[in-house]
């Protein structure tokens, strides 16, 4: 059925037969019953499909896939225990010891450590970008052995928007993926494949699931990408002496990258989400649409009452006017730019914590993207590990209030602004 997105909230991914629950059961099984040795052979060996054990798939966690590769326009997704794990296979899936990845420098401080200490301990060398490297600065970071180019859509907590179909462009032309973290956009707000990524990651425990109760994170393949035309993949288009020699692209085709990323690296790491999760997620996501169309309203109410007020040096949120990305996000978020407001009080550091430790409605969390109304500080949290470089690289001030605007009451939101700056400053 050729369903509008937020019909496909709602009814993608399960399908109920004949007399079976209306709502997607919790299957709490660690493993499946067979009739006989020789279908689990076929199971093992890749031969026939099906769930034999939940570290690889699930009847829950594979609605919820469906459900997210539908949102996104997918040929598969695979979920997986936190959004950091998701960012890690889609790396590894493809990259190993010695080869290299480029990435936008602005990009969640957890996935820029990941990339800059593990991948490096790993062997994977990377090459950091600025988000607004020009396109020969961007093409100049491309070596022989660079596998991928990775940003977000929307990044955490700078708030710049990729320029995708630049990026994209640089990532084809030298014969590597693009992978897109879409976190705070998400499907609602922007389409990635539709600008040319090919690998899109989240972290589900955000929008998705929008009610911080579950984490989880989620791989999806456009399935678009040409893993054959070079031999810069190996692990896609070589035999894997683990299946006895089967390769994932004759075996696979389209499918080869995400099937690749569910039995080997997942079979192998076991970054595997419970199916209690799994249903929590699918349950966030039936009310998607309309989360993020009042975040989105409630977010701009808020930038265009900061941008007004004296007592605030600066704000970002790409749905202002004035922003410099707003151009940008005319372009590739015209449904809204999420719920994420970053601003820097009068009065630096000292101004912003006292603002923080004011706030009523909302609170103080190691968590955004969710229906209650927080706020962190962005350079001794989550982006503490970096030093002032990276922070400014990474588009993060040491005043940079990261405000996750809800859904709670407008009106109520302002107030409780307003109230904790008149402290503050």
């Amino acid at each position: 059925m050729n369903w509008h997105i937020e019909t496909k909230c709602i009814q993608s991914g399960y399908k109920p037969a004949n007399g079976e629950p209306r709502v997607l059961p919790i299957a709490q099984s660690t493993t499946f019953k067979y009739d006989d040795a020789a279908t689990l052979g076929d199971l093992f060996d890749l031969k026939i499909g099906g769930d034999f054990y939940t570290r690889l798939s699930n009847p829950t966690t594979n609605a919820v896939e469906a459900k997210i590769a539908a949102l996104e326009g997918g040929i598969g997704a695979l979920l997986t225990s936190a959004g950091q794990a998701a960012s890690m296979m889609a790396v590894l899936n493809i990259a190993r010891n010695g080869d290299h990845i480029v990435s936008a420098a602005a990009i969640y401080g957890g996935t820029f450590n990941l990339f800059n200490k593990t991948l490096r301990e790993m062997g994977i060398d990377v090459t950091f970008v600025a988000e607004d490297a020009s396109d020969e600065e961007l093409r100049a970071a491309f070596r022989p052995n660079t596998k991928l180019l990775f940003g977000e859509t929307l990044t955490n907590p700078g708030l710049c928007v990729l320029d995708i179909e630049k990026y994209a462009s640089a990532a084809h032309d030298n014969g590597v993926p693009l992978i897109v973290d879409n976190t705070f956009a998400t499907p609602m707000l922007c389409h990635p494949f539709e600008f040319g990524v090919d690998i899109i990651v989240h972290s589900t425990s955000k929008y998705l699931d929008g009610h911080a109760t579950a984490l989880g994170g989620v791989i999806v393949d456009s399935g678009k990408f040409d893993w054959s035309a070079s031999d810069k993949f190996p692990g896609l288009t070589t035999p894997d002496e683990t299946y006895h020699g089967l390769v994932y692209t004759e075996a696979f085709g389209a499918a080869a990258y995400i099937v690749k990323c569910r039995t080997h690296l997942m079979r192998d790491i076991g970054a595997t989400p419970s199916p209690t999760n799994a249903f929590i997620l699918h349950s966030g996501i039936d009310t998607l649409h309309l989360r993020m169309e009042r975040h989105c309203y409630n977010a701009l109410r808020v930038a265009e009452f900061l941008e007004k007020d004296p007592r605030i040096t600066s704000v970002r949120y790409p749905g202002l006017a004035s922003d410099p990305y707003h151009v940008l996000a005319q372009k590739y978020l015209p449904g809204g730019t999420s719920g994420v407001v970053s601003f820097c009080v009068k009065g630096g550091r000292d101004a912003a914590c006292r603002f923080m430790d004011n706030v009523e409605l909302a609170a103080p969390v190691i968590h955004v993207a969710d229906l209650r109304t927080s706020l962190a500080h962005p350079a001794s949290t989550t982006h503490r590990q970096l030093n002032d470089e990276q922070l400014a690289e990474a588009g993060v001030s040491p005043d940079m209030i990261r405000f996750s605007v809800g859904i709670e009451h407008i009106d109520d939101i302002i107030a409780d602004i307003d109230r904790a700056l008149s402290i503050a400053v």
